[in-house]
């Protein structure tokens, strides 16, 4: 008798867990917004002194390697008396409490999921300021990897066929059905999509592991190979013209990681050699040892006259979604 009361307790506590999971899942809403737009839940007066200027100043500074200032993340300020309802679903918030002690604190799916949320407290502006400048880094970093993982999500609704670059590379690489492979020779694949001003690209080819050292010419050998893969693989509009990286703009160079790999990231402009064509490039130089090689994937976009960094920041989910065999 006793046996079968601990187990109807057991069934009951487990039923009882699972449905306040369930109910918990029903509260929380699916969280919206367009990428990398960002909810500023502040009061007016504080949003338009000094604290919003170490706001913007932290979260809206231009994007690396674009040809012209486009901000990290666009922002919308919110008064915390119209912060509620849907508009708390956003999936990006960042939170601004005046009066109370000084604190920063990160956090997920508050108001909706997927969301990531970031509250910055203190007694005064200052500590405020304070704050947030010392946390800068890891509030972009945060808000970035949310946007990225929605993008990539996205991505997979409709997906083009990777096979032949899985056969010919050993690599998966998730890029959305509107692209076409537009070339592929000798192990290197040029992939498209047209956009409405121009066109959005990927290339992915290897290179032997040992085509870039980590020294002081670094930069000078990457933005030669890149220079010598253009002229043989990227032509412009007419004869004897390609590729090539601008030298105007001296590129900015990154250690990242990719599918677990140590990788070199390269953001700067590219330009056709004899023809009036620009725009900005994202190289990634991934260390496969267990291959014996580098793989080297890069996006770059043609696009005059319009913002970029919504189809820059595509083409880095797409190849942050590299997966090695």
């Amino acid at each position: 008798m006793k046996t079968h009361i601990i187990i109807l307790f057991f069934l009951f506590s487990v039923l009882a867990c699972n449905n306040n999971k369930s109910s918990d899942q029903r509260l929380l809403s699916d969280s919206s917004g367009k990428i990398n737009s960002l909810s500023i839940v502040i009061d007016n007066n504080l949003w338009q002194g000094e604290v919003g200027e170490a706001i913007r100043s932290a979260l809206a500074s231009p994007v690396y390697g674009l040809p012209q200032d486009e901000p990290l993340f666009s922002m919308s300020q919110i008064p915390p008396s119209v912060f509620s309802g849907f508009v708390t679903h956003n999936r990006t918030v960042f939170k601004i409490e005046k009066g109370k002690e000084a604190n920063f604190v990160m956090a997920k799916n508050v108001f909706a999921k997927p969301q990531k949320v970031v509250v910055v407290s203190g007694k005064t502006n200052q500590e405020i300021i304070d704050l947030i400048n010392s946390n800068s880094e890891k509030i972009i970093r945060l808000f970035k990897d949310e946007e990225l993982k929605e993008k990539q999500r996205r991505i997979k609704l409709s997906l083009h066929n990777d096979k032949e670059i899985q056969d010919e590379l050993g690599v998966s690489i998730k890029f959305p059905s509107a692209y076409r492979i537009a070339k592929h020779e000798d192990g290197f694949f040029w992939i498209r999509k047209d956009i409405t001003t121009g066109t959005s690209n990927l290339m992915i080819y290897e290179l032997p592991i040992n085509s870039v050292k980590r020294n002081d010419s670094l930069m000078s050998r990457i933005i030669t190979i890149r220079d010598s893969i253009g002229k043989i693989y990227i032509p412009g509009p007419t004869e004897d013209t390609h590729m090539i990286t601008e030298d105007a703009y001296a590129p900015y160079l990154f250690e990242t990681i990719i599918d677990g790999r140590p990788s070199l990231e390269t953001k700067g402009i590219w330009e056709v050699k004899g023809a009036f064509m620009s725009g900005p490039f994202a190289n990634y130089i991934i260390e496969d040892k267990l291959n014996d090689r580098l793989l080297v994937a890069e996006g770059f976009a043609f696009a005059p006259s319009v913002e970029k960094r919504e189809y820059m920041f595509e083409l880095e989910a797409i190849i942050k979604s590299i997966k090695i065999k």
